[in-house]
């Protein structure tokens, strides 16, 4: 298959005729870049997992380009789903309804609910307004690896797999979108992102974490919201985090990163500006300022790939603080390394 490349600052009719026809096209969004199918179209979302090689129990997010668009998907809206809707839409936060008989079960991995996003990224809601069809859209990427939060990444992983890639700039967010679900009486956030528990704490005043967010699904768990169930965000090097205060965790890293160089291994870590040139190691990366926890987030999936790109073995990386969206990092990280944390 060849894939076509298309600039975000096209003309995107060439993109939605090919989403009108059943076909596979990557765009940029604010949180990563993501894979769009028509999600009423059943053999085309079967496609995204096919190009993917994504798990067909894990559900999929319907992106829609305005609220009419809704309507059709969903039972229901309630009281705090519409709060919601009001203050974060369009944004990095996905809700989720009761889905309606025309969402396919392809989409919802079998629940009979459906995960829904208004985002804000202009150019994913062009091409939602061009093609006029509600599109289901994981992340641009190969299952279980980082998510791309770039075209090269996205191309890397996709090219010759797909119909379309849209280039665009680096994404906002660099992590996927909150998940919240809106079906109980008191909203539940399946997964966290940019919209940040405080920020829904402030708008709802009770937010609930699901319990299932500390550890990885068992068997027979059946996932509420996309990512819950599989080891996801992987790069090919083994990564564990080390979680203490700084004084500490940086001299025990630095022995744990000679242990291995002893063993033959190649070793990195991944830091933050305040904290790369006090690590000794094959390859030390920042992500970013612990002043500013979006540049962290914003450059995660690509640090953790670009260890990859540097043939590296194994990775310690640093913990970050849960707080804002520290906690959408700090899941991410935790998926990356399997849970593998070390306390010092």
């Amino acid at each position: 298959m060849k894939t076509v490349i298309i600039s975000d600052k096209e003309n995107l009719q060439q993109a939605a005729e090919i989403l009108k026809e059943g076909g596979l096209v990557a765009s940029p969004t604010e949180t990563v870049y993501g894979l769009c199918a028509n999600a009423l179209d059943e053999a085309a979302v079967k496609n995204i997992y096919k190009a993917k090689g994504r798990p067909s129990d894990n559900p999929l997010i319907v992106h829609i380009g305005d609220l009419d668009m809704l309507k059709p998907l969903v039972q229901e809206v309630s009281p705090i789903a519409k709060k919601l809707m009001d203050t974060f839409w369009p944004g990095p936060m996905t809700l989720i309804f009761k889905a309606s008989d025309l969402v396919p079960k392809v989409v919802t991995g079998g629940l009979d609910t459906v995960a829904v996003r208004f985002p804000s990224h202009p150019t994913i809601n062009k091409l939602i307004k061009t093609s006029g069809l509600p599109l289901a859209a994981p992340s641009a990427n190969t299952s279980g690896k980082p998510s791309p939060t770039n075209f090269t990444r996205v191309y890397e992983d996709l090219n010759g797999k797909i119909d379309c890639i849209i280039e665009g700039d680096h994404s906002e967010y660099g992590v996927e979108s909150t998940v919240v679900d809106t079906v109980g009486d008191i909203a539940t956030i399946l997964r966290p992102g940019g919209i940040t528990f405080e920020m829904l704490e402030e708008v709802l005043g009770k937010v609930m974490m699901d319990p299932a967010l500390g550890h990885k699904l068992k068997e027979g768990e059946v996932p509420r919201a996309p990512g819950m169930k599989y080891t996801h965000y992987s790069p090919n090097a083994e990564v564990i985090i080390v979680k203490g205060e700084n004084d500490q965790v940086i001299p025990f890293i630095n022995t744990l990163v000679k242990k291995q160089q002893s063993k033959g291994k190649t070793v990195g870590v991944l830091a933050t500006d305040e904290t790369a040139s006090l690590f000794m190691a094959d390859k030390v990366i920042s992500v970013g300022t612990e002043s500013n926890p979006l540049t962290i987030a914003s450059n995660l999936f690509e640090v953790l790939r670009s260890f990859d790109d540097a043939h590296i073995d194994m990775v310690y990386s640093l913990a970050f603080k849960e707080t804002g969206i520290g906690k959408a990092i700090m899941n991410r990280l935790e998926k990356s390394a399997g849970y593998h944390i070390i306390e010092v």
